[in-house]
């Protein structure tokens, strides 16, 4: 079973993801601005969220801010502008994917599969792996989690597979196509800055100096790489 967390400050809007996404695996939290979403995050086991951009008292964007601080849980931003730049601004501030209102029923239960899926399959590497180090990174499969130096830090679900993706094949470079690709299971259009915006929170993350880094490298016009070793 599922719970999945719809904040939206339209009632009706809450009671037709309801009807979208009748799954006998799902069931559901209801929450009409931010506050009321980050109660139920705090005081609930939740698989995933949906939520408006725009709502009173605590908006989207505010929201999620105080969501990661203390949470992961994939968040999907419900948002009634289709600009591309909207989209880009939701992956900036730490969400994992948009739907754009009026919803399309299929597209929406695919995102909302898709998120569950990934979620909760992260970290299941083959039993043997229980975790992948590369000098000082260090990346928990079971538990999902990084460490740095021994210190750990937070990523989003989607950082955090970007991360294994690139851990698990050191020195390889891949496109941001071919990122997206694995990391989303969907054609990549239009996704270099998508992608650009998830590297740099990851190197904000897990680099001392991230203009400069150590271990996250960008290829110019070929993409990007984890070192197999600083000290090699």
């Amino acid at each position: 079973m599922y719970n999945i967390l719809l904040c939206d400050d339209e009632r009706d809007i809450v009671s037709a993801l309801k009807i979208y996404l009748t799954n006998p695996e799902y069931s559901f939290f209801e929450a009409y601005n931010g506050e009321e979403a980050l109660k139920i995050l705090r005081e609930e086991k939740v698989d995933l969220v949906l939520m408006d951009i725009m709502m009173p008292e605590l908006d989207g964007i505010n929201a999620l801010s105080k969501i990661r601080e203390f949470s992961n849980v994939p968040v999907i931003f419900l948002t009634a502008k289709s600009e591309y730049t909207d989209k880009v601004l939701g992956l900036n501030l730490g969400a994992d994917d948009y739907v754009t209102k009026p919803f399309n029923p299929v597209e929406l239960i695919a995102r909302v599969k898709s998120q569950l899926r990934r979620y909760t399959l992260l970290g299941s590497a083959p039993k043997s792996i229980d975790s992948i180090r590369i000098d000082g990174i260090e990346l928990l499969c079971e538990s999902k989690k990084v460490t740095v130096d021994g210190e750990p830090v937070q990523l989003t679900p989607k950082e955090y597979e970007i991360l294994k993706f690139l851990m698990m094949n050191p020195g390889i470079c891949f496109s941001p196509s071919e990122i997206y690709r694995k990391v989303w299971g969907d054609v990549p259009i239009g996704v270099d800055n998508a992608i650009a915006v998830h590297i740099r929170h990851i190197r904000e993350k897990i680099e001392i100096d991230p203009a400069s880094p150590r271990y996250l490298k960008v290829a110019w016009g070929r993409g990007y790489k984890f070192e197999k070793s600083v000290s090699e």
